[in-house]
């Protein structure tokens, strides 16, 4: 998994040879891990900067009450810039990951969650770098 983790097209024969398993052993149990949702999918890494995507931050949704909940979720989920919609504690009920092109587009989009039902008010962290992806 840590080797799948660092390089999701790393070649099975390769794995074999480094964790000194058989090719077929080595297959076998990345099938197994596939078939029970260990491993969900394969993804690429992404360098969004170059994408024209230079902004990323974290929103915290402060709502009214947890009535408006699910309607988070849906338009979290309909929103294109909206990476991850994450369910938490503390001081708000929803927290987004979002990318988007610039500070204008962030502001347009600050300006749309602000409308969606129940948003009381939004916290931002712009996120300056990253130092682990995975």
């Amino acid at each position: 998994i840590d080797i799948l983790l660092k390089d999701g097209r790393e070649p099975a024969s390769s794995i074999s040879d480094k964790i000194g398993l058989s090719l077929p052993s080595v297959i076998d149990r990345m099938k197994k891990l596939q078939d029970s949702n260990v491993i969900k999918g394969f993804k690429a890494t992404i360098d969004y900067a170059k994408l024209g995507m230079d902004v990323s931050a974290l929103i915290t949704i402060i709502s009214e009450s947890s009535e408006h909940y699910y309607d988070v979720i849906e338009k979290a989920n309909s929103t294109t810039e909206v990476v991850d919609c994450f369910a938490t504690t503390g001081t708000g009920s929803h927290v987004l990951f979002i990318r988007t092109n610039n500070t204008y587009t962030l502001e347009k989009l600050l300006r749309k969650i602000q409308r969606w039902p129940g948003v009381i008010r939004t916290e931002t962290q712009l996120i300056l770098s990253s130092n682990k992806e995975e």
